[in-house]
């Protein structure tokens, strides 16, 4: 372990680093101070509206690890209260909610003085993200009563992967707490936000969502590092990639094992999360490069299009997201509905956009005057490195 005072007698441990995981989170730390800087350095409204996308982003991504099929974009309207025009089922729309209702209060810990884990604390975020299906069979905001089977993809008779017995979980759940608040304190904070995931998910301690708790205790301790925001340094989204997820699944059952075996090697969980970390830094500061370039570029644009500032905020939620609805751009800007309106209606008489849909589920893209060195901006593509290779 890494020079741990805390010593884990049930807990999967943290393993020694490599020298290539000490060069990859060197790496990753780099990169996490260069975002906090262009972070700090952006305008405050810039910033909320991108961390509002990252936090979409992850939301979906989590969710569509767990089958729930929304659109980010979708995920990002119904964090601003729309309900109309959502293309997602109502019992997904309501997952979606759970899991921002339950995000948001984990952001909100980001500095709290006083703070502390809990086993009340983590029921709490189980019932904010279960409490809609609470019911005597699927208790939320409790220990399960049950044994626990996770099965083999495709084949649900398969088991993967069986969870410590029931009347294990006080003693596993109550460790893994005084871990989190007093055990390896000198590891670097992304390794132990990876080990209290890999914790959590084995533990299993809920009959249903212990996949989106595990990687939100894991958003919540990168969180309390206090180097970035949370939603610049979460890996969900990442997690949330087809390929990303399988290798996710390979990866937990292999260091895992087929039942709950703390005495097995979690080094190559580290090196996975490691990558995660890194890649997804390189996606996000990709984001923001080219956020900054197109809101630049519509500075630029701005007298000869005809329009206002805060027009320009809207013309940038579309070339970056695809499209902006009224009510976001009316509450994005502290307008009235009339104000709005009139707005829209401008751009959309110009040919700067086009108005998609009916009223209640109205939404506006790009149209023929939109500039096309901006949407070109937006859509530049990177190349995202492999940490691990020569």
């Amino acid at each position: 372990m890494i020079g741990s005072r805390y010593h884990c007698f049930m807990l999967y441990a943290t393993p020694s680093l490599s020298s290539a995981d000490d060069r990859v989170l060197a790496e990753i730390a780099a990169m996490h101070s260069e975002l906090s800087h262009a972070v700090r350095q952006a305008p405050a409204k810039w910033t909320l509206d991108l961390r509002r996308a990252l936090t979409a982003s992850a939301i979906a991504a989590s969710n569509t690890i767990e089958g729930f099929q929304v659109d980010v974009r979708d995920v990002a309207d119904l964090m601003d209260g729309e309900r109309e025009g959502i293309n997602a089922s109502e019992a997904d729309k309501a997952e979606t909610l759970a899991y921002q209702q339950m995000m948001t209060y984990i952001q909100s810990l980001y500095d709290v003085e006083d703070f502390a884990y809990g086993k009340g604390l983590l029921n709490s975020l189980h019932w904010m993200l279960q409490g809609h299906h609470h019911s005597r069979r699927r208790p939320a905001g409790q220990w399960r009563r049950k044994p626990i089977f996770i099965s083999a993809a495709g084949d649900p008779l398969s088991v993967e992967y069986e969870g410590p017995g029931e009347d294990r979980l006080p003693a596993l759940t109550g460790e893994l707490v005084d871990w989190l608040n007093e055990g390896d304190l000198d590891a670097h904070p992304l390794v132990r936000a990876a080990m209290a995931h890999l914790n959590l998910v084995k533990i299993h301690p809920w009959v249903d969502g212990n996949g989106r708790m595990s990687r939100s205790l894991q958003t919540l301790v990168i969180a309390r590092q206090r180097v970035l925001a949370p939603e610049f340094s979460s890996i969900e989204e990442w997690l949330g990639m087809p390929g990303n997820t399988w290798d996710y699944y390979r990866v937990l059952r292999d260091v895992g094992g087929p039942v709950y075996s703390p005495e097995r090697d979690t080094g190559p969980w580290i090196s996975f999360n490691l990558r995660a970390y890194h890649e997804q830094a390189q996606r996000v500061r990709h984001r923001v490069e080219r956020s900054t370039d197109v809101w630049l570029l519509l500075d630029q644009h701005a007298a000869s299009l005809g329009v206002s500032e805060r027009q320009v905020a809207a013309l940038h939620e579309v070339a970056i997201a695809g499209r902006v609805r009224r009510s976001r751009y009316e509450k994005s800007e502290g307008l009235n509905s009339q104000q709005a309106t009139r707005d829209m209606q401008a751009l959309v008489r110009s040919g700067v956009l086009a108005a998609v849909g009916q009223t209640k589920g109205r939404h506006y893209v790009a149209g023929d005057h939109f500039p096309q060195d901006v949407l070109e901006a937006a859509q530049r593509r990177h190349t995202i490195r492999y940490p691990y290779g020569s």
